[in-house]
Order: structure tokens, then sequence, then C-alpha cells
């Protein structure tokens, strides 16, 4: 038998749809709603106020451009989490590896992306493979930070899907660290989070781990 679950931007709080944990520490993003007229003058009012000359051939359009670009960055699409019945009783990991994404940092509101590595153990339900790289999209789409962002999806995963273990590594660019302040260019940043078994048990962590290609 087949489940769909669609989690909406914004995230609905009611016991049927996934609700953000850690929506009391950090207010939700909405991610709707965006006015682009709106956005268009406060980016020009900006780049004025930082001198940059928009009368310039080159930049007369750009204002329209940032508020339409922040505005797909900020948007997430319907997610609809699709499960079936483990009808064969598979009890091992399933990882998707190098999900690639891309967020912006709620900061400085500077990109950083890398790859996602997401798993599961399987309990009574199994989710459709694409899922778990939608699931990371669906939580990218909006001012992050990758700790957050880590935590998210697993805890999400561990709630719909109910499995016996979640894990969730993130391997990022910070561009807000590469490009400025520090400019440490190349530098990355790993965060983790591991749910249920895949947190308790020391032999499944390890295999987790070894099969995400993360070394610790």
């Amino acid at each position: 038998m087949t489940h769909e679950l669609t989690l909406a931007p914004p995230c609905p709080q009611d016991p049927d749809r996934y609700d953000d944990p850690l929506a009391a520490a950090s207010p939700r993003w909405s991610g709707s709603g965006a006015d682009i007229a709106a956005a268009q003058q406060a980016a020009a009012d900006f780049l004025a106020a930082l001198g940059v000359d928009l009368s310039a051939d080159g930049l007369r359009e750009t204002p329209a451009r940032m508020a339409r670009a922040y505005a797909e960055l900020f948007e997430p699409r319907p997610l609809r989490l699709t499960t079936f019945d483990n009808a064969e009783g598979y009890d091992e990991l399933v990882i998707a590896r190098a999900i690639p994404f891309r967020t912006v940092c709620e900061h400085h509101l500077l990109p950083f992306y890398g790859v996602a590595h997401v798993g599961y153990l399987p309990a009574e339900r199994i989710l459709g493979l694409s899922k778990l790289a939608r699931l990371v999209e669906h939580f990218a789409a909006r001012p992050q930070t990758q700790e957050r962002l880590t935590r998210q999806v697993a805890d999400c995963l561990l709630e719909r899907l109910r499995p016996r273990g979640a894990g969730v590594v993130l391997e990022a660019e910070h561009t807000c660290m590469t490009l400025r302040g520090v400019r440490a260019t190349g530098a990355t940043t790993i965060t983790s989070a591991l749910l249920g078994s895949l947190r308790t048990d020391p032999q499944s962590r390890s295999e987790f781990f070894a099969l995400a290609g993360v070394h610790v």
C-alpha cells in the first residue's frame, strides 16, 4: 500500500503534518507571499546606499533580478513524501549519498552549498528514493543555518517515516566565510544528526558514516 504525506510551505502546525520541532527556538520561515515590487525597490535602495551606480547599462535591471533570485531561493516547493509498505522486510541501511543542495545563510544572506548524505534504517515503511533529495531541497529553500537544516531533515524523516533510525550529514562551503571576513577559501563545514538506533548503536552509527563516505 502507498501512503502520501504532503509538506506544503509553510509546514502546517497540525498533528497530521510535519511540525518543525525547532520552531520554538527559531521562527518558521513562511516562504510565501513575496512582494516582488517591494523587494525590487528595496534592492535598488540597498545597492544605491552602497554606492552602486544603477544607471550603468549592465546594472539597470539588477534590482529586479535580485528580487526574483531571492524569491526563488526562498520559495519551497510543496513536498509529497510517498511511502510504501516494507513488504520484503528490508532491514539494512538505505542511504542517498552526495545529494547537491544550496541555500542561503541567514546571518549574511550569502549562499552556502554542498552535498547531503541522508539515510535511514527501515521499519514498517520505506520511502521513495527521490524523496530523500526532495526533503533536503524543501528545507533548504529558506534562510538557514547548516546546523538547523541538518536537524530538520533528520527530524522529519524520523517523525513521518518512523524508521528504526535516521541519519543526515551535510558537507558545505559557506561563502560568508570564503568570500569575506576570514576568506578561508576551500574550507568546508560538516554537520551531522543521528537519531534512533543510528545514534544509540555504535555499530549502526559506524556503518552509516562508512557508507556515507564520512571519515570520523
